[in-house]
């Protein structure tokens, strides 16, 4: 479990980024960019005439990040860039790094192959769609510890992937989201969707499941946006949502859109970031807290010791949160004024994951009904990881699969390419 003193250190860096913004937002945009805190990294030799790869720092062990939006998004990368922080701050003779706005494909090829080159010992790639191009490069620097959050590919040695069980995080959410819905009196609820990936299914899956809890009638729209950062187009989902009845509407995406957009007396739920829950109607926040993993897959990697496969941490990692649950934190209005019994079934359901007597394997046990009326699972019945992770359209050997949506949800299943 994420130690006290941890959770301090966290805060005073968001503290630092939003308060002293200046030290890295301030900086001339870029497509990439280093730690104001590191000058030999602000002079970056390019790689192309796009992006700029920042130097390592002889003597000290070097550590680079790939993010596929800026590093201030609000969303992802920012709690990406947290970790960063939080590894700089607590990891002994550490410099770290970070190249923002890379797409996915060949550009995420050719960054992290120029970090490799540039002698970056370890290297964060923090997109689903970064996953082939690390294990190509993983597979040309095997003295180079590449490590993908997000994806399922590994090489035994040193290519990893890491991933935490936000669905638990959501399944609360989703719990809060229909005590709201059910409080005001609409049990509609709205989900903006990312891209048709196992990932983005499964915690809208995990989201409905909750909300079922304490809004037995509540159903859930969708709205797909293709794309994992976009302000424009992820408020413009936000508003279609809320025009089409939506009482509180979650998003997948990375900037805080679905509270921004939200009329007079209906709600948001943001995502990634702990920061982000900012206004009123904001309800809380389903965040990541990269910097413990981070941290210890750096000290591995230095010891020798790391040795690429699936890392896919629990709540009592302490690596995820709940915004206005979590110890020292204080309930948004919204969520303060509902019904006692339901923020006591929430406080107890995080409880139980936190001493780790409840996994995502507990939050996608039967019975579960898709909204076609299939049996998903039985009652007794539990999925495994291959089937959280997996659509057998894509060549998966799930049993179960995550191609379907739970029966609260009225909307249809994505195409698949």
């Amino acid at each position: 479990m994420f130690k006290r003193q941890g959770w301090l250190l966290l805060s005073m860096l968001i503290g630092a980024t939003l308060v002293f913004s200046g030290c890295v937002a301030s900086q001339p945009a870029a497509p990439a960019a280093a730690p104001a805190a590191e000058p030999a990294a602000d002079e970056p030799a390019a790689a192309d005439s796009a992006v700029q790869i920042p130097d390592v720092v002889e003597g000290k062990y070097n550590v680079a990040f790939v993010y596929v939006g800026p590093h201030d998004d609000g969303g992802w990368s920012q709690a990406h860039d947290v970790g960063r922080q939080y590894v700089e701050a607590t990891v002994e003779n550490v410099h770290t790094a970070f190249v923002e706005n890379v797409a996915e494909g060949a550009d995420a090829e050719q960054v992290t192959r120029s970090l490799a080159r540039k002698g970056f010992d370890v290297i964060f790639t923090t997109s689903f769609g970064f996953m082939d191009a690390s294990e190509m490069v993983a597979g040309e620097f095997p003295d180079v510890t590449i490590v993908h959050v997000s994806g399922y590919k590994s090489n035994g040695a040193n290519f990893g992937n890491l991933m935490g069980a936000m669905e638990n995080i959501k399944y609360l959410a989703g719990m809060l989201a229909g005590s709201r819905a059910m409080a005001d009196g609409n049990p509609r609820l709205g989900y903006i969707a990312t891209f048709p990936i196992p990932e983005v299914l499964r915690l809208g899956n995990a989201f409905a499941l909750g909300a079922q809890k304490t809004c037995p009638e509540c159903t859930m729209d969708v709205r797909w946006i293709y794309t994992w950062h976009d302000p424009i187009v992820e408020k413009e989902a936000a508003a279609s949502l809320f025009g089409a009845g939506a009482q509180v509407v979650m998003t997948g995406a990375d900037t805080p859109a679905p509270a921004e957009a939200a009329p007079e007396g209906k709600w948001g739920i943001t995502y990634d970031y702990i920061g982000n829950c900012t206004i009123d109607a904001c309800l809380t926040s389903m965040y990541w807290n990269w910097g413990v993993k981070y941290a210890e897959i750096v000290e591995a990697a230095r010891a020798g010791t790391y040795v690429g496969g699936a890392d896919y941490f629990e709540t009592d990692s302490g690596a995820l949160g709940l915004y206005g649950f979590m110890e020292g934190e204080t309930l948004q209005p919204g969520v303060a004024e509902l019904p006692e019994a339901d923020l006591q079934l929430i406080r107890d359901t995080l409880a139980k994951m936190l001493a780790g007597e409840m996994t995502r394997f507990d939050v996608f046990a039967g019975p579960i009904t898709d909204n076609q009326g299939n049996l998903v699972l039985a009652e007794g019945e539990r999925m495994e990881q291959i089937d959280l992770e997996g659509f057998a359209q894509f060549g998966s050997s799930c049993t179960t699969c995550m191609y379907w949506w739970n029966e609260n949800v009225t909307a249809e299943l994505p195409a698949l390419e």
